[in-house]
């Protein structure tokens, strides 16, 4: 990151009990090399113990890592990012609408035979990533299954979760993969408008759909000092 990045990243990362009297050992290592070798990690897909000598030694990232995930610190800091990135671009910090959608992978021979399956609509034998984004294209739920997982019984249990973790959402955007029951259902039990929104059956070929291909978009104004696309990397 670069020095305005980590400006204001670190305003959102969460404070260390020893900083506030609850105790406990000071952090060994720094922060800012600490959540750049995570980032490095995962945008370049290596091993954990493929970690470069300029970050600090592997085990002891991996450490830190593990306890931000184990206490749910991850996730806190990419939904307080989210959310200051969502009141630059004059939005509301909760949002009310999104984009639900899935999106086959072929899984690596590394992947366990019993966490992966054949999707035969995409023809690919790995796994289905399954999100639900805002209208800007800002994660707000993922989960990840089997290929062979229909998209209408993940969406059932991700919608779930949209609802326990973003109490306003209301309408939520998808393709034709998530008509029939859950659209009953996501009305029904979560109050949430499910809207298909089918292509016209005279058009053939790639098509760009209406409220539907705003996944990941991050079309945000750009700030010298904020950086959309690095700073929702991590």
């Amino acid at each position: 990151m670069t020095d305005a990045e980590w400006a204001e990243v670190r305003t959102s990362l969460p404070v260390p009990g020893w900083l506030e009297g609850r105790g406990g050992r000071p952090e060994g290592s720094c922060r800012r090399q600490m959540v750049d070798a995570v980032r490095y990690l995962v945008a370049g897909g290596i091993t954990w113990r493929a970690m470069p000598a300029d970050f600090p030694a592997w085990d002891r990232v991996y450490a830190f890592w593990r306890r931000w995930r184990d206490k749910g610190w991850v996730r806190e800091l990419h939904d307080r990012l989210r959310d200051r990135l969502r009141t630059v671009a004059g939005r509301d910090p909760e949002p009310t609408a999104g984009i639900i959608d899935a999106q086959s992978v072929k899984g690596a021979a590394s992947v366990p035979v019993a966490t992966r399956r054949y999707d035969g609509g995409k023809k690919a034998n790995g796994r289905k990533r399954h999100i639900v984004v805002d209208t800007l294209g800002l994660l707000l739920a993922v989960t990840v299954t089997a290929a062979s997982v229909t998209d209408r019984d993940a969406g059932r249990d991700l919608l779930a979760r949209l609802g326990e973790r973003h109490w306003r959402i209301m309408r939520v955007w998808a393709d034709g993969g998530y008509t029939g029951q859950l659209v009953d259902f996501a009305h029904r039990v979560l109050r949430i408008a499910l809207t298909v929104v089918k292509r016209s059956d005279d058009v053939s070929g790639f098509t760009v759909l209406p409220k539907r291909w705003l996944t990941c978009a991050f079309h945000l104004p750009r700030r010298p000092d904020l950086d959309p696309k690095s700073e929702s990397a991590f």
